[in-house]
């Protein structure tokens, strides 16, 4: 393995605290497993550093092609990425090297009552269209506030009251420690995640072998399976995470079970429908299911706004 000047790999990442701290956790499970040392650089993203909501802004590549660039350019060596922040489509030279196990994909909210004890017209923060379509559904008579910010920013309208909740990931609330702040984890009949949710990515050169194959130690082949099917469908769909769409997979009994739903931003309608089959056919079970979803209208639903 060799870098540049032979020193130690290059992790390219977001500075934010999430960011870092995912990063610093795959860097030391990689040194601990290879024996390589890894050091973190930081990149500003056009995510990072713009204040309007996601979707308005070119969704999920936000936080994503300036860091794909530094790894076209060799000026890192590879990346690490929350998978849901991934476009589904490919790009030239990157490839996807290993996706780590995953961490609780669901949803949380953060507060301090569980969503049935919110009074009525409870004011929730989230900037994601698909949280906001789920919550609707569950309890139309809240106001949805739109909301951008890293989660300490998201958390502290809550505590000073400008707020009664917010949703955030379980995942990333784990990482950087505020658990305390949870409360209610919304199973995934409740609301089902983004896809890839909980789920770390590491991309490299697509024609860096040796890096491939040295990232490829941190790789869970089950997680892997899991959000590909995941992605699957949203790839399938044309969606991405301006569309309020919603998926979890999961292995039981040596069969991939996968969860999908689209639903209509006002609550008012969701299509959520249920596949499942072997695990190495997770690609084909998310096609068959995108294209059910389809068939029962859900281009039309993903087309609505309010």
């Amino acid at each position: 393995m060799s870098t540049p000047g032979g020193g130690p790999l290059r992790l390219g990442t977001r500075k934010s605290l999430m960011a870092t701290t995912q990063s610093q956790r795959v860097a030391d499970a990689l040194t601990q497993l290879t024996g390589h040392a890894v050091e973190l650089v930081g990149v500003t993203t056009q995510g990072d550093v713009s204040k309007a909501l996601l979707a308005q802004i070119g969704g999920t590549g936000v936080f994503v092609n300036a860091l794909r660039d530094k790894i076209l350019s060799g000026e890192v060596d590879f990346a690490v990425h929350s998978l849901k922040d991934l476009p589904t489509s490919e790009t030239p030279g990157i490839a996807l090297a290993a996706t780590p196990l995953r961490d609780d994909p669901r949803d949380a909210l953060c507060g301090p009552a569980k969503l049935a004890d919110l009074p009525r017209g409870a004011r929730i923060g989230t900037g994601s269209p698909r949280r906001v379509a789920q919550l609707r559904a569950l309890r139309p008579d809240l106001e949805i506030v739109p909301i951008r910010g890293n989660a300490d920013t998201r958390l502290r309208k809550v505590t000073d009251g400008e707020l009664d909740a917010v949703v955030l990931a379980h995942a990333g609330l784990k990482r950087i420690g505020r658990l305390a702040a949870v409360g209610e984890v919304f199973d995934p009949d409740q609301m089902l995640p983004a896809p890839g949710q909980g789920s770390l990515a590491l991309e490299c050169h697509a024609d860096r072998a040796d890096l491939l194959e040295l990232l490829g130690t941190v790789n869970d082949a089950a997680t892997r399976r899991a959000v590909t099917a995941e992605r699957t469908v949203l790839a399938v769909l044309e969606a991405g995470c301006s569309a309020p769409v919603g998926t979890y997979a999961a292995e039981v009994d040596e069969k991939l079970h996968l969860t999908a739903t689209v639903a209509a931003i006002d609550g008012s309608r969701q299509i959520r429908l249920s596949a499942s089959g072997h695990p190495d056919a997770a690609e084909q079970i998310g096609r068959d299911l995108a294209d059910r979803l389809l068939a029962q209208g859900a281009d039309q639903l993903m087309g609505e706004r309010d």
